[in-house]
């Protein structure tokens, strides 16, 4: 929604929301092209930082997502955008095809452009301990992770097609594999799939508790079952930062709703609004959120400088 009658007071080219790849390639494209550059969000956050890194370009891993996402942060700041650990709650437009982008702690900024580069979040199973073996056993990225288990006893849990599609991978990989479900809903073509893959299917029960100390070494279900392995696949699928967009009209998939749609420069159907990384939908891969948000920071760099020299102009008449 448009909101009129708001001072013009433009503090920012180009406002980013994301710490991950794609937010922070963004950031250092755009700052170099000499826009004013503010990157908003936390790192822990993008799923990068709880994963490894081995297939990448120039990586010769595994290398942390941790470190990688703090090297990045330096390289942001370096090329002269500004970076703050803070989350959004609102974006809305104002006059002029400007927008205002609110922050937690009530900070109200004005910016020519936003790219939307929070990834996708991954819900989670509210367990005990649950963070603590992140990276233990327990990881929410099959493409990222599967490898790290190879010949290893794994475990898949979720209702959808990620699930299943993760423990198909992960049957080319892994020793044993078993999908934990309580609502599956695939098609059949795919839990064909799964039982030709020689994929354990355990249909109507829930995880209750994981197991281990320094690494998670079982699970025990709610019908009491223990199932002893060495990873754990949370597939539960994906929300991520729709409802900011959302109130911006921001276009989304219309066959999912889980994703913002784009064209090859990155933009959305509004001007100035971009979107990169996960947040664009599949693959889910570090080098596809790099490359889109290198192409995100330029375009939106190059339209907030044209932007900000028509104002200028206008001013001056």
């Amino acid at each position: 929604m448009r909101k009129r009658g708001i001072k013009m007071d433009i503090q920012y080219d180009c406002v980013i929301l994301g710490h991950g790849p794609a937010g922070l390639q963004a950031a250092i494209h755009a700052a170099r092209k000499k826009a004013k550059v503010i990157v908003l969000g936390r790192a822990e956050a993008s799923s990068l930082w709880r994963a490894h890194m081995e297939n990448y370009f120039g990586v010769k891993g595994p290398v942390s997502g941790e470190e990688l996402i703090r090297i990045g942060i330096e390289q942001a700041k370096e090329s002269g955008a500004e970076v703050l650990e803070e989350d959004v709650v609102k974006v809305e437009q104002i006059e002029g095809d400007a927008y205002m982008v609110t922050t937690e702690t009530k900070k109200h900024l004005n910016t020519y452009t936003i790219i939307f580069a929070m990834g996708v979040s991954r819900k989670g199973l509210g367990l005990k301990r649950e963070k603590d073996l992140i990276g233990r056993g327990i990881s929410y990225c099959v493409d990222c992770d599967a490898n790290f288990f190879r010949n290893a006893k794994v475990a898949v849990v979720g209702n959808g097609s990620a699930a299943a599609d993760g423990a198909l991978t992960l049957s080319k990989i892994a020793s044993e594999v078993t999908m934990i479900t309580d609502d599956l809903n695939i098609s059949k073509s795919l839990d064909e799939e799964l039982k030709s893959a020689n994929v354990e299917l355990i249909k109507g029960d829930k995880i209750k508790e994981l197991i281990g100390d320094n690494a998670l070494t079982a699970i025990r279900l709610e019908s009491g079952r223990v199932v002893e392995l060495d990873g754990l696949f949370i597939e539960k699928g994906a929300k991520g930062a729709m409802s900011l967009a959302a109130l911006l009209g921001v276009q989304m998939d219309p066959e999912t709703f889980q994703y913002i749609v784009t064209d090859r420069k990155q933009r959305t159907n509004l001007p100035g609004i971009y979107a990169a990384g996960d947040i664009t939908g599949m693959p889910f891969q570090v080098a596809k959120a790099v490359g889109e948000g290198c192409v995100a920071g330029m375009e939106a760099a190059s339209y907030a400088i044209k932007k900000r020299r028509e104002q200028k102009g206008a001013q001056s008449e």
